[in-house]
C-alpha cells in the first residue's frame, strides 16, 4: 500500500495566498500565522524602535525591519519567513521583495501559537543558513534566550536584565524599561 503523497509548497504558493492571510513556509511546507496578540506586538515594537536608534545616533550602516517583512531565507529549500524583527548589514542582500539570504540578527516574540516555530524549527533554519545571532523573547514565560551562532553560545535572560547584542560593541536592550 502507498504512503500518500506530501505536498511541497513554494514561494510562488506564498505570493497566491488571499489578501491578508500571512504564513511562512519552511522547507516547502505553509505554516499559517495567527494575528499577534497585543503584549507581543509591543515588545516588538519596543526592541525595533531601540536598535533602529541605536544604528541611526551611531550613522550605522545596517538596516532592520520589522514584520511583516519578507526573508528568503533559503530559496533552495523553499524556506521563506517573516522574523519579528530582523537586522541586515548587507545591502547586497536587500531588493524590492525583501532580503534574500540571512539576515545578520533575528528577533522572534514569542506567542502561543509560534512557540513550536521559534524554539525548534526557526532556530535550526536560522542557525544552518547563516543568521549571526536569533533572539528568542518569550513574554509568557519572563524568558529571553540569545544565540550567538558566531561565538557558538547561547545564554538566558529575563525580561527584567539587560542583555547585550552581539553583532553590536555596545548595544545593550534594558528590558526593565520596557512596559507591557
Amino acid at each position: 500500500m502507498a504512503l500518500p503523497k506530501e505536498d511541497i509548497y513554494t514561494i510562488e504558493d506564498i505570493y497566491a495566498l488571499p489578501d491578508g492571510e500571512r504564513a511562512e513556509l519552511i522547507d516547502g511546507q505553509i505554516y499559517y500565522m495567527a494575528p499577534p496578540r497585543r503584549k507581543p506586538q509591543k515588545l516588538s515594537g519596543e526592541i525595533f524602535g531601540i536598535i533602529r536608534e541605536y544604528i541611526r545616533s551611531n550613522h550605522g550602516a545596517c538596516e532592520v525591519y520589522a514584520a511583516p517583512f519578507a526573508v528568503y531565507l533559503d530559496e533552495h529549500t523553499n524556506t521563506y519567513v517573516e522574523p519579528d524583527i530582523s537586522v541586515i548589514c548587507d545591502p547586497k542582500k536587500l531588493d524590492d521583495r525583501g532580503c534574500t539570504g540571512a539576515p545578520d540578527w533575528i528577533v522572534e516574540i514569542v506567542s502561543p501559537s509560534s512557540k513550536q516555530m521559534d524554539y525548534y524549527k526557526k532556530l535550526f533554519k536560522y542557525r544552518t543558513a547563516g543568521v549571526r545571532e536569533y533572539w528568542v523573547v518569550d513574554p509568557d514565560k519572563n524568558l529571553i534566550l540569545v544565540y550567538n551562532f558566531e561565538q557558538g553560545t547561547s545564554e538566558q535572560y529575563t525580561l527584567s536584565d539587560k542583555v547585550k547584542a552581539g553583532i553590536y560593541e555596545n548595544l545593550v536592550i534594558d528590558f526593565r524599561n520596557i512596559r507591557l
